[in-house]
């Protein structure tokens, strides 16, 4: 594949300046959009040069020192629409993502690649950059929707149910439109870069049931033990809560 030059890279940006100016004007958003615009930028540039020497680790402890990262970055950012102080359900958010996308990545790795070494950094970091981000994105959409629920007064089991629904809403979404409206990244990317479409085809149903198993079981873990933490989320005490009943 060519390389993008720089001026060519800037043309995409285009569009996404467009939506940054609408929604700074609709929503008064703008300076944090332009700040994640920034962060991603220099995170992408600086991981380029980074997994350059990561892909040619003949040991697994520098894999291993990514992959931590991920997690503890994927699980502080998906409580950033909460508003209980992320510090109180950090530690919740990081059990789930470990698991639910800890395991799936263990099952897609191992048992559907069989990568050898077993931490192949070329194969292993692109793949738990897709199962962390999608375990991250569903327990940020859970957690927000299930305050929601619970704040218009629905029970924990109503709420969850609701938050769980929710928090699957985008990874289903792609399952419907994948191969009809959309040819997701790693599809697309292997295409381009020459590898034959029933071959990637093959791999892209892999992601896809990667991606929606990491983002079912870390929401599911996240609002299991989310139900001790319940009191945080109601402005009333919890001996107000069972003296008043559901209030709709």
């Amino acid at each position: 594949m060519e390389t993008i030059p720089i001026l060519n890279l800037l043309v995409a940006l285009l569009p996404a300046a467009v939506v940054v100016f609408i929604s700074h004007r609709w929503v008064k958003n703008g300076a944090e959009t332009l700040y994640g615009f920034a962060r991603m930028f220099l995170q992408l540039s600086l991981i380029g040069y980074f997994l350059i020497y990561i892909f040619e680790a003949e040991t697994p402890w520098p894999v291993a020192g990514v992959l931590l990262v991920m997690i503890l970055v994927a699980s502080w950012i998906s409580l950033r629409s909460v508003s209980v102080p992320r510090h109180v359900l950090y530690p919740l958010a990081l059990v789930s993502v470990t698991l639910g996308g800890g395991v799936t990545l263990l099952v897609v790795s191992q048992g559907v690649l069989t990568l050898d070494p077993w931490f192949a950094p070329r194969y292993l970091i692109p793949l738990a950059g897709m199962v962390f981000s999608a375990s991250m994105t569903s327990i940020s959409l859970a957690s927000e929707r299930l305050e929601a629920e619970l704040a218009r007064g629905d029970s924990y089991s109503e709420a969850r149910s609701k938050a769980l629904k929710a928090a699957l809403i985008p990874i289903t979404n792609s399952l419907f439109a994948v191969g009809l409206v959309s040819l997701p990244g790693m599809m697309t990317g292997q295409i381009l870069s020459g590898v034959s479409p029933l071959v990637a085809a093959r791999y892209q149903i892999m992601v896809m049931a990667m991606l929606y198993g990491a983002a079912g079981l870390s929401a599911a873990c996240f609002l299991t033990m989310l139900k001790s933490q319940i009191p945080l989320f109601s402005k009333t005490t919890p001996e107000e809560e069972l003296n008043n009943g559901p209030q709709r």
